[in-house]
């Protein structure tokens, strides 16, 4: 008898018949349970048929997916795959062509299921789809089932895309390269070209030459936004997949006539799903096109390389005006030079091609130096020699502050990161600008000298700075600015201050969602904390303190000695002898219950302090404190020998007055022992065993030279 979990409850559909209930057993073949479902409706040759669901995706139950019904699921009789394959073989090659349209619509619904579609293609059906597209003698519509079904088919990775022929591909390409024409047919099309050029090089050598560049970007224009998408699909499929030259090509074809910016403005206002899509694409345009930086990124400089030479001291020669070096030694040439690389902000000022060793940015930092150098004269002239004039310590180093920077804007921009494939980020300032890397270098650059001179920075602080200009560039590009002209006006108004304030703001809105469940923590802790300080001041009130009394004659007189009793039912006081230290309770000869104490007063509030009002100074004012007792005739007058004193017996009375403890030594102590139990409360002790009593303190160390004498620091 099968067991309980092997036994499934379904029900199973057929059109024209009631539907039938069955308990699945799971340990019996399917082709039994089909003979069983078939003998219930009376219906010979089980063998041509197979279980299906009926909701959702409609794929065919096999003994491979079978554990995945659940109770509850709703499954359909239908034809068996390879039955199904069959008919619709023999559909596709009828002479009726309403018969061969419809035959087709259902091949494209059906051969999402691999199950279908291992039978179809063991047909050869396939290439019976090929050589319809090859032919194309076929209406629009049944054109559009044909090249639905064919990508349908080859998805399920059965057969090799390699395996089609020429004539295939450049009929699939005439389909997007004609202007008018079918907007399904031009749809897939573009689908199926997309897959062939990721399939292998070689289908991408075949597919560039057959598509026009100039076609797939007007695909972009039309108002059809699955046209634009799948069109998309395909030229980032190709910029991908390109090697280095075609790449250039793409690249050089995509910066004539600005057409990023015409892709960008086209696209922009896709939606919906296919709002998402888009996004990705631009962002798989953006990394590809900046990735084309990445081979100078990862080279160092040579410095065996005359060319390479050259750049560097045209960068020296651009920034300082000197005269001819032809009538100088070699000794003094030289030192000219490496005196004003070192004004140049080169680490290495003998040989500063050493400083371009390091990659990334390798030959990339090089690159935007001499871009900036060539390209804004005015502006590097200003920057370099603005930082020579200054002290060493406070200049602004601009070949190392060139180069952190290019590898910032290296690791900002992603260069040298393939795309992901769920990647959305992409800038718009990209689509605006052509060497966007080297355009944004030139105005960060002149940035990071202004920060330098806000920070009043110096050599010490290089990093730092480096770090405020990585996040105004950050924060600038995170706004998505359209053009290099808002990204620079951004930038600029985002000064040192700014970022200060934002930083502050930002930490203040940590701390207030990180406050929230401390802050919950702390009122749940704080009663059980309170309720320790209040033991702890009656314990206190239970040892006693010696007070003294102060008379109008003599500003200290007698000694008297007050405490708690322990059952905290009696305050016992009396007069001592000034060398007595803890009088037992006893000894003490007055007492007054605690039932009886009626108020506790403090300052000028106190009937002693009334009394000789205007003799006792601030000092004397904060210290005294007094209980009254009876119908508040009498009165037990203190003065405190400290404010530590003080804040206890005050707390203390307040706890037998049943009142609450206000004094500051309360509220500080309380906040201390919050802190240590949130902290207590935080700390990750997994897996690390918790004592149950305090550990052995070890005894001292036989001496103590190893500790540092910081008298000798000092000295």
């Amino acid at each position: 008898m099968p067991q309980q979990k092997d036994i499934v409850k379904i029900a199973i559909q057929m059109p024209g018949a009631y539907p039938q209930l069955i308990q699945l057993d799971q340990k019996k073949p399917l082709s039994a349970v089909i003979k069983e479902v078939c003998d219930g409706w009376n219906l010979p040759g089980p063998e041509n048929y197979a279980l299906q669901y009926a909701d959702g995706v409609q794929t065919y139950i096999t003994e491979s997916n079978r554990l995945d019904i659940k109770n509850g699921c709703i499954l359909r009789l239908t034809k068996a795959p390879g039955r199904c394959a069959e008919d619709l073989f023999r559909g596709i090659q009828s002479s009726d062509s309403g018969v061969r349209c419809e035959s087709l619509k259902e091949l494209a619904s059906v051969s999402t299921d691999v199950t279908f579609a291992q039978e179809f293609i063991s047909r050869d059906g396939h290439l019976l789809l090929v050589k319809i597209v090859e032919e194309s003698n076929e209406s629009n519509v049944i054109m559009t089932h044909t090249l639905v079904g064919f990508m349908e088919l080859m998805d399920h990775g059965i057969v090799s895309w390699e395996n089609l022929s020429s004539v295939f591909i450049k009929k699939i390409a005439s389909f997007v390269n004609a202007k008018p024409t079918d907007a399904s047919i031009q749809q897939v099309s573009l689908d199926i070209l997309e897959s062939m050029v990721l399939s292998s090089h070689s289908l991408f050598l075949q597919v560039k030459q057959e598509i026009t560049m100039e076609r797939l970007i007007a695909h972009l224009q039309v108002t059809n936004q699955q046209i634009q998408t799948k069109a998309m699909a395909l030229l980032m499929a190709l910029l991908q997949t390109a090697g280095e030259a075609d790449r250039q090509e793409m690249f050089a074809f995509l910066n004539k006539k600005n057409l990023r910016q015409y892709i960008y403005k086209n696209i922009i206002h896709s939606s919906g799903s296919v709002q998402d899509e888009m996004a990705h694409y631009l962002y798989v345009l953006q990394s590809v096109t900046l990735n084309h930086l990445e081979p100078r990124m990862r080279t160092p400089l040579d410095c065996c390389s005359q060319e390479q030479r050259d750049i560097l001291h045209g960068l020296r020669q651009a920034a300082f005006e000197t005269e001819s070096e032809g009538g100088l030694t070699n000794e003094r040439r030289r030192s000219l030079c490496a005196k004003e690389f070192k004004k140049l902000g080169f680490s290495n000022n003998s040989n500063p091609g050493q400083d371009l060793v390091r990659t990334p940015p390798g030959l990339l930092a090089l690159d935007t130096m001499f871009y900036f150098a060539t390209r804004y004269p005015d502006a590097y002239n200003r920057f370099v020699l603005e930082n020579s004039s200054r002290e060493d310590k406070h200049g602004c180093p601009f070949a190392r502050s060139s180069i952190q920077l290019t590898l910032i804007l290296c690791e900002i921009l992603r260069i040298g990161e393939p795309p992901s494939e769920t990647g959305s980020d992409y800038h718009p300032i990209f689509f605006s600008q052509d060497r966007l890397l080297e355009e944004l270098f030139c105005v960060c650059i002149q940035l990071l000298n202004k920060t330098w001179k806000e920070m009043r920075a110096t050599q010490e602080d290089f990093d730092k700075v480096m770090q405020v200009v990585r996040e105004q560039i950050t924060r600038t590009l995170s706004s998505k600015p359209t053009s290099l002209e808002l990204f620079k006006n951004k930038v600029n108004a985002l000064n040192y201050s700014e970022i200060l304030k934002l930083r502050q703001t930002e930490r203040l809105h940590q701390e207030e969602t990180l406050a929230s469940p401390v802050l919950e923590l702390k009122e749940r802790l704080k009663p059980e904390l309170l309720e320790l300080i209040r033991q702890q001041r009656l314990n206190r009130l239970c040892q006693g303190t010696m007070f003294r009394k102060i008379s109008s004659r003599r500003r200290q007189d007698k000694l008297w000695y007050c405490r708690l009793s322990p059952n905290h039912k009696m305050l016992h006081y009396g007069d001592v002898e000034e060398d007595t230290d803890n009088p037992p309770i006893e000894t003490l000869q007055e007492k007054i219950p605690v039932a009886d104490i009626k108020g506790l007063l403090t300052g000028k509030d106190c009937p002693h302090m009334k009394e000789n009002k205007g003799k006792q100074n601030k000092e004397v004012l904060d210290l005294a404190f007094s209980i009254t007792y009876d119908v508040e005739e009498y009165s037990l007058n203190f003065i405190a020998p400290s404010r530590t004193d003080f804040c206890l017996w005050t707390d203390g009375l307040s706890v037998l007055l049943g009142r609450d403890m206000s004094s500051e030594s309360m509220r500080s102590e309380l906040e201390i022992l919050l802190s240590m139990e949130i902290k207590l409360r935080l700390l990750d002790l997994e897996n690390v065993p918790i004592p149950e009593s305090a550990p052995v303190v070890p005894k001292p160390p036989s001496n103590y030279n190893f500790c540092y004498d910081f008298s000798q620091a000092e000295q």
